[in-house]
């Protein structure tokens, strides 16, 4: 890994040039991934995917952070779980998912996947945010 920014892939030399995967890809990856299990109400973001959020245009990263580092890649992800879930289930299963998600699509390999839990949402929560945004 060359540069900080850029995650070059290992392949073996066939003169059509390189491949190179910018961190905001692995992002977007692992966030799709880790909404896609049941159990995840939603995945936390900041401020500023907020106001891109409300604007119109779905921030698919919202909520993981990615670090590329000498020994391998480390996958943090900040999200909020439903009521009633088993919390250490759940993380399991996001972990798989992202691993598994990030092996298919780039063949890369995951050092570590950090899963945070930030929050539990509630059914009547759920409810409330949504009248608020119809408002």
């Amino acid at each position: 890994m060359s540069d900080q920014n850029i995650l070059e892939m290992n392949q073996e030399e066939t003169g059509l040039g390189k491949v190179e995967i910018a961190p905001e890809v692995i992002e977007v990856i692992a966030g799709i991934a880790a909404s896609e299990v049941e159990g995840v109400a939603q995945m936390r973001g900041n401020f500023a995917s907020g106001v891109v959020e409300k604007l119109g245009k779905k921030n698919h990263g919202k909520g993981v952070k990615v670090e590329l580092a000498e020994d391998g890649i480390k996958v943090d992800v900040y999200c909020l779980m439903k009521f009633g879930v088993s919390i250490p289930t759940v993380a399991q299963s996001i972990q798989d998912n992202i691993r598994q998600a990030l092996l298919n699509m780039t063949a890369l390999e995951t050092k570590e996947i950090n899963i945070h839990v930030v929050g539990i949402l509630f059914e009547n929560q759920k409810q409330e945010d949504e009248y608020e945004q119809e408002i």
